[in-house]
């Protein structure tokens, strides 16, 4: 990881800058819209209708600027891996030692990473354990300082398909 910069594959490129695309070209000018409509309302001081048009045009606009300085600032990095070892976009299948307990994991980028789905960022502290061992391997994860913990990988599967993986909100 490089501080303060986010590590993008050429498809996390492709779907921000199609992100923003959308949101200047189709968003935008129904939020202006939106805004002008509620300003010809009438009276500004209780226009509740002025006020949440105006804050989505805003959050639109952060928005926009969000995505173009993460792709000022991006590192691009190779999706590929070698066959056999866990890299981005594969499934993988992991047993915590302490408990025996199992998880199902994706690895993605961080822009990917989605919890509730077990979509394991490469920053994260598993995913960073995780990245180019094989099946069988066990992975000492690093959560800090003083706590560490072992998985061991059961299963990889490989998958090269990120096309319904969705880029994270703020």
């Amino acid at each position: 990881m490089h501080k303060g910069r986010a590590e993008l594959t050429r498809s996390d490129v492709q779907k921000i800058e199609k992100e923003i695309e959308d949101r200047k070209l189709i968003e935008r000018p129904k939020l202006i819209e939106a805004v002008k409509e509620a300003r010809a309302q009438g009276d500004l001081s209780e226009n509740f209708e002025y006020y949440a048009a105006k804050k989505a045009k805003n959050e639109n606009e952060s928005r926009i600027r969000y995505l173009d300085n993460m792709l000022k600032t991006a590192i691009i990095i190779d999706d590929s891996s070698q066959k056999g070892e866990v890299g981005l976009n594969n499934f993988v299948d992991v047993e915590f030692l302490d408990d025996k307990s199992r998880e199902r994991y994706k690895i993605v980028t961080s822009i990917r990473g989605n919890s509730l789905k077990n979509y394991i960022s490469i920053e994260s502290p598993i995913g960073k354990a995780l990245m180019g061992h094989k099946k069988g391997d066990v992975c000492r994860v690093e959560v800090n300082d003083s706590v560490s913990y072992d998985i061991k990988i059961l299963n990889i599967d490989e998958n090269e398909d990120d096309s319904q993986d969705e880029i994270k909100s703020f």
